[in-house]
């Protein structure tokens, strides 16, 4: 029994020897893989070493065998590729939901999926501590908590924060704690937001993850009424923009033929488009009214104009005109 023991942890050591000290690139030779073992007090022979290695081969480690002026073994593919890891990597390392600190733990916890040689090659394309980062540790409990009460069928409560100009929070209606009914979690803008129906308002409503706190689920059931049961996560954030809520209304925009790609980037590939002449074409959407599609609009200059409704296009010229005054009077 001692023995067998034994060899399971020889096969163990040799597996993570793989995993940690061969890719592609770099391979061992049989004299490393037995100073390795010796090194954890395991002695081997040349002859089952060969047997270990056809062993893990039947297990499914691709291990390869390398002929040349030096015999070598070499992991040649794993469950993730260098090529996904990166991808993995600037993923964390990008995403302003997660902290610095979490980014760093992440990155370190990615570079064990693959060996000490690919492990260096992931770090220097890291680049987290000049990028914008939230600073609330919990997002990562929220979420979890966020998840689980929407599987059971729970409100969630919490209390809701912003930030002064000294970077301290300050809480909403006082640190009054909020209890709503989570529809679901939604990824926009850099951003994790929760879309829940808020019972105080009466409406369906977004909150950002990171600026939840105390976050808890509450003994009550979720609401169920006719707009939580036909609520869309996908529809819902095609008519927002950066998740600001408004009055939902029919817009109709006529764009210049050159921002195609962008329309069907914010609105989808099933938005339709009627052409307009020879240089524009014209899109009738369902949009939430906010100052956030407001800036959308501004942000495209001439290229972009509201036909209707007619109030909306008012409403916007307003807004335009308020902006620019405010920039005529300080002078």
């Amino acid at each position: 029994m001692a023995r067998y023991s034994s060899h399971r942890l020889k096969l163990l050591v040799l597996k993570e020897m793989f995993e940690k000290l061969t890719d592609e690139q770099n391979g061992v030779e049989l004299k490393q893989i037995i100073e390795y073992l010796a090194k954890k007090g395991i002695p081997a022979e040349r002859k089952s070493i060969y047997s270990d290695i056809a062993l893990l081969r039947d297990f499914g480690m691709d291990i390869i065998t390398e002929k040349g002026t030096k015999t070598t073994y070499k992991l040649v593919s794993r469950e993730f590729q260098l090529p996904e890891l990166k991808l993995l990597v600037d993923s964390v390392s990008s995403s302003k939901f997660i902290t610095r600190k979490k980014s760093l733990d992440l990155i370190s916890k990615l570079e064990k999926l693959t060996s000490k040689y690919e492990a260096r090659e992931l770090r220097r394309q890291v680049y987290v501590e000049k990028r914008v980062k939230t600073m609330n540790e919990s997002i990562y409990y929220n979420v979890d908590s966020i998840h689980t009460a929407i599987a059971k069928n729970k409100k969630l409560n919490f209390k809701y924060f912003e930030y002064d100009r000294e970077r301290k929070k300050v809480f909403r209606r006082k640190g009054e704690t909020y209890s709503v009914s989570p529809l679901a979690l939604i990824y926009s803008d850099e951003n994790y937001y929760l879309t829940a129906f808020c019972d105080r308002r009466s409406m369906i409503v977004n909150y950002r993850v990171d600026r939840m706190s105390g976050v808890s689920l509450s003994n009550e059931d979720r609401i169920s009424n006719d707009e939580t049961s036909n609520f869309d996560p996908a529809i819902h954030q095609k008519s927002q923009f950066s998740m600001f809520a408004g009055d939902v209304q029919n817009v109709k925009i006529e764009f210049d033929n050159s921002l195609s790609t962008l329309v069907i980037d914010r609105f989808g590939s099933d938005v339709f488009i009627y052409p307009e002449g020879d240089e524009h074409f014209i899109i009738s959407i369902d949009i939430e009214v906010s100052p956030a599609f407001f800036g959308w609009i501004f942000m495209l200059g001439d290229k972009a104009k509201i036909l209707e409704p007619k109030s909306l296009s008012d409403e916007f010229l307003n807004a335009i005109s308020a902006v620019a005054k405010s920039y005529v009077e300080t002078k």
